[in-house]
Parts: structure tokens; C-alpha cells; sequence
């Protein structure tokens, strides 16, 4: 591959599937209920104390 055709590709395809990889995170991290799971994420350092 030469450098025309991978940074034609990097700002297409590449760009569409970061998106849509940043968009399923972001959903997955808001959905509902995951406020608790989250909490209790946040809690685990201070559980021996």
C-alpha cells in the first residue's frame, strides 16, 4: 500500500468505524442502569478501608 491510498482509506473508512466505535461506547455507558454498575466500579478502591 502506498501512503495515497491508506490515507484515503484513514479518512474515510477508518474515520466512519471510530465514529460508530465512539457512539456504541458512549451508548454503553449511558444506557440505562448503568448508573449502578458504575458506582460500584467507583467503590472498589475504598472497599479495604
Amino acid at each position: 500500500m502506498d501512503y495515497h491510498t491508506m490515507r484515503e482509506f484513514a479518512d474515510s473508512w477508518a474515520l466512519l468505524a471510530m465514529t460508530l466505535f465512539f457512539l456504541g461506547v458512549a451508548l454503553f455507558a449511558f444506557r440505562p442502569g448503568s448508573r449502578k454498575a458504575a458506582d460500584e466500579a467507583a467503590r472498589i478502591p475504598l472497599k479495604d478501608d
